[in-house]
């Protein structure tokens, strides 16, 4: 990473005197000389020129803004360098369900087309948005409807998008019911096995393959993930409507399981010898920790992105900065690292249209 701890905290405002903590900067009053500029706004004509020029703009959001596409573009050529190598560098992304119901999913979606990331943990509801809306539409709505008029209508609200359950839970169910009859069949063909043990070893992430297979389209996340083969680990499987049709297929089935500590043995795998691991995690939760706690053990992640608005005053994981992540290992100290405050649905595409239109100049 070419980004020194001067520049990391002094141009991006995060100069640390923390003395009761130990965390002692001396400061000294000539190193603060870069001065903030006004924008210039006939000079912006891309994405990339904007985000430019708020890394010398400055001012509160705008900063780390930039920092984090800084970051994130250093993350992109390390990993293009070893054509997506996972034993040499891995790329961690995390997010939670909720984006996959927007046209954020288009980020995602871009971001396993390019192999920028070659590791996801994410959460049920991901498979749940991704496949829905493979099939379906969701629509505008707002956050000030009336949600039992709603209700009485079949309509489902989430924040601000419309989600008809002819769109979600029906569609869902018609889709997947014969698809993972057909992929019960064929692991007991697969393996020769029978009982518990044709599903050892067969996990989330192969899970969204055969899926990524079988029902997967070039619009969806699934298709790239089964495509490139990236690992979609999915720790919290069952909480969803995907984990309600695997359930289902057990009341038929009742040998059927997914391993889900084989995916803990493929994270073991990525993390325990890999020359260099970075992240982007947006929100928090199962998803964002699962990065964290595996990369605690190769002493922490090397550089990490960090998106939320949740506050950091009430102790959850979702709000823990960071920085905090030192104090576990799970962050290392010198990590060029930003914690960027605000709404990913917004940050995302701004930071998405200047990483993916790079190409060959990355």
């Amino acid at each position: 990473m070419t980004h020194t701890l001067r520049v990391c905290r002094v141009t991006c405002g995060q100069v640390l005197v923390e003395r009761a903590s130990g965390l002692i900067m001396a400061i000294e009053p000539d190193e603060f000389d870069v001065p903030v500029v006004d924008y210039a706004f006939h000079g912006i004509s891309t994405p990339r020129s904007l985000i430019d020029q708020m890394a010398t703009a400055g001012g509160f959001t705008a900063t780390k803004l930039s920092m984090a596409r800084d970051i994130l573009l250093d993350m992109k050529k390390e990993i293009d360098a070893v054509d997506g190598d996972a034993t040499k560098v891995c790329n961690w992304l995390s997010f939670p369900a909720c984006l996959c119901a927007t046209g954020t999913r288009g980020f995602f979606v871009e971001a396993l087309k390019q192999r920028m990331f070659n590791v996801v943990s994410t959460t049920c509801g991901m498979l749940d948005h991704d496949i829905a809306r493979a099939n379906k539409h969701y629509y505008h709505g707002a956050f000030e409807l009336d949600d039992i008029e709603l209700a009485e209508h079949s309509l489902m609200r989430l924040g601000n998008v419309i989600v008809p359950n002819s769109s979600y839970g029906e569609i869902i169910e018609e889709v997947l019911t014969p698809v993972l009859e057909e992929m019960y069949q064929d692991r007991l063909k697969e393996t020769g096995k029978t009982g518990a043990d044709a599903w050892l070893g067969f996990g989330s992430i192969h899970l969204v393959w055969e899926l990524g297979k079988r029902i997967g389209t070039p619009d969806s996340l699934i298709y790239w993930a089964y495509k490139h083969q990236i690992p979609i680990v999915i720790p919290g499987i069952t909480d969803g409507s995907i984990g309600a049709q695997l359930f289902m297929l057990r009341q038929k089935h009742r040998d059927f399981h997914i391993d889900t500590l084989a995916d803990e043995q493929v994270m073991s795998d990525m993390t325990w010898d890999v020359e260099t691991s970075n992240a982007l995690m947006v929100g928090g939760g199962i998803s964002k920790h699962h990065v964290i706690w595996w990369n605690q053990y190769r002493g922490g992640l090397d550089a990490a992105v960090y998106i939320t608005t949740a506050p950091e005053h009430d102790g959850s994981l979702s709000g823990a900065r960071l920085r905090e992540a030192i104090s576990w290992g799970k962050m290392r100290p010198e990590a060029p690292n930003v914690c960027v405050e605000g709404d990913a649905s917004v940050l995302l595409p701004l930071i998405g249209s200047d990483l993916f239109q790079r190409g060959d100049d990355v």
